[in-house]
């Protein structure tokens, strides 16, 4: 397909007039379009088509054509292509002027997925697009900032969030000319509808308890109340910023972090038999009997390991935390894996780009994974069910409610 140069667009919309075409529009948008661009080509080649002169510097080289979705409906469009170098109308990719919103979610979703640029050319490839800058890709991603802003400041307004997920992510960034890790802090929720929620994402320097008590109250600022439990790996400083930014709130150690951490106190040949001893522990039926167990095991390890004895009763009250609430849910309260199920989603996305130019692009592409996360869950069953919930919350209602005194106290008085 080519361009007609010889027609000019007077020539042709009175053309089109007395033929009475019924694609009048579209024709119309195709024609000074493409005779938009051939101005463009002609101003690159430092003379018109066809024309002989001393100041050419370049010439055309044919056309390629792509399809342009526009209000008018699609139309095909033939760009002019040149022999040295390569032509690109840039008024085409920018978003409102056209109706190019196509060609935008395309490159902004590939950065969103973790496509690297090599293969975001290869796409656009083949859109009609020869080649394309990492400027103009990072340009074209940055659409999704005003989203991803809106996301991290938004009010907590579906509270009570009664169970809270900590975890941190580390991620490679360049700062002053060399290479450093940042620490990515994110925090997901259950929401007063049962249903799983992020609340949050911080990049810091360091994953240390100003790092993470900025962080919560951050959180707490934007709506963050009536959390129970919250659970995490042991972070430092983090039991500490718990404390200080959501008082009442209990912590729940990750049980299979807790338990890593405690082989390393024991043989390698005797870790099988205490991992599957720790084991037993989660495996009771109620309350009393988790904590009965633990006992149980403490005393077992105190003869031929006491360090991993001493280590698992320093632990107790950190470790048992989940026992307090319904057992219906024990199973997503005692560990950080809905977390890292998460963060090996994070990763997918993260592991292509390898080393982020600056700390807003972590922000961006993590963001729109999680913001994305979210509407997700919104549209899935809930993490936990309404009469649960309650549940949950009714026990701790009534233990903090101070008991009246008995009757018969009353009588004898």
């Amino acid at each position: 397909m080519t361009a007609d140069n010889s027609v000019t667009p007077e020539q042709w919309l009175a053309k089109q007039i007395e033929t009475g075409d019924p694609d009048l529009l579209r024709s119309m948008v195709k024609t000074m379009a493409e005779a938009l661009m051939s101005a463009e080509a002609d101003s690159l080649c430092g003379a018109g088509y066809g024309e002989r002169s001393d100041q050419r510097t370049n010439r055309r080289n044919g056309y390629r054509t792509r399809e342009w979705d526009t209000r008018a409906g699609s139309i095909e469009l033939a760009i002019p292509k040149l022999r040295a170098g390569s032509y690109f109308p840039d008024w085409l990719l920018e978003r409102r002027r056209r109706a190019e919103q196509a060609l935008i979610s395309v490159i902004a979703t590939s950065y969103l997925l973790g496509v690297s640029t090599r293969r975001v050319d290869k796409l656009v490839e083949q859109l009609g697009i020869k080649h394309i800058s990492k400027s103009q890709v990072s340009q074209m991603a940055k659409v999704l900032d005003e989203q991803v802003e809106a996301f991290r400041t938004r009010a907590l307004d579906a509270g009570p969030y009664s169970f809270v997920w900590l975890d941190a992510l580390t991620q490679k960034v360049r700062e002053g000319g060399r290479i450093i890790n940042v620490h990515c802090l994110v925090a997901t929720a259950v929401n007063a509808d049962g249903r799983r929620e992020i609340l949050g994402l911080d990049v810091t320097s360091a994953e240390d308890g100003a790092g993470w008590l900025a962080f919560l109250r951050g959180l707490v600022a934007r709506g963050l109340s009536g959390v129970q439990l919250v659970i995490s790996d042991c972070h430092a400083g983090l039991v500490a910023a718990i404390g200080a930014t959501l008082p009442g709130a209990a912590w729940q150690r990750c049980r299979a972090h807790y338990l890593r951490n405690l082989l390393t106190v024991v043989a390698k040949r005797s870790q099988p038999f205490v991992a599957t001893l720790v084991r037993t522990i989660f495996d009771q039926p109620d309350a009393v009997s988790v904590r009965t167990q633990h006992a149980w095991v403490v005393q077992t390890l105190e003869a031929k390991h006491p360090a991993a004895a001493e280590h698992l009763d320093a632990a107790r009250d950190d470790l048992l935390a989940f026992a307090a609430f319904p057992r219906e849910i024990w199973s997503q309260l005692w560990s950080n894996n809905p977390q890292e199920r998460l963060n090996k989603e994070i990763r997918r996305r993260t592991d292509v780009v390898g080393i982020f130019p600056d700390r807003p692009a972590i922000i961006r592409l993590i963001g729109a994974v999680l913001a994305e996360q979210t509407d997700e869950w919104v549209e899935a069953r809930r993490y936990i069910g309404l009469d649960i919930l309650a549940k949950a919350r009714i026990r701790v209602i009534s233990s903090d409610t101070p008991a009246p005194d008995p009757l018969p106290q009353t009588l004898t008085a």
